[in-house]
């Protein structure tokens, strides 16, 4: 299938789905892979993963593509068009859109990192464990409002989440 091709069946399903035309650009993209589309909120384009096209068909990709034009009807009429807003997920379900694309084959489950590092409270000694290394000077105590230093976990150290 062409951009061109998937150009005319979003403003199809647009029409039949939202009763709204799709205005703007839509295009595959090949370097999508961990995600079945997604929409640009400044140029209102999107952009569809071909391989979910290839392997799980014209059914799956539609989902796909409702799920994309909730985000886009959704953003211009400036209402919730994130995932986590109720406007987003009453139109998803009332249109039939999928809220997850299916997993591709090859694609591997993301390994949890250990923590590396932890926030320590030099007044009440509470400790927050990190992933990454943050800047303690941003951050306050959570508990009493005290100063934050950084402290190097060992290699292994503590639990991976």
């Amino acid at each position: 299938m062409s951009n061109e091709e998937l150009q005319q069946w979003i403003e199809q399903v647009s029409l039949n789905s939202f009763g709204v035309p799709f205005r703007h650009t839509a295009s595959f993209n090949s370097r999508l892979t961990t995600t079945g589309g997604r929409y640009f909120t400044k140029s209102h384009n999107i952009e569809i993963n071909p391989q979910q096209l290839a392997i799980h068909g014209r059914e799956e990709t539609e989902k796909i593509i409702k799920h994309e034009l909730c985000h886009y009807h959704l953003h211009l009429a400036k209402r919730g068009y994130m995932h986590r807003d109720a406007d987003f997920k009453t139109l998803l379900a009332r249109v039939g859109g999928s809220r997850y694309c299916q997993t591709l084959p090859g694609d591997k489950a993301r390994k949890p990192q250990p923590y590396r590092y932890k926030l320590v409270c030099t007044a009440c000694a509470m400790e927050y464990p990190r992933k990454r290394r943050a800047d303690p000077k941003r951050y306050r105590c959570g508990k009493c409002s005290g100063k934050l230093k950084l402290v190097t976990l060992e290699a292994g150290a503590g639990p991976a989440t």
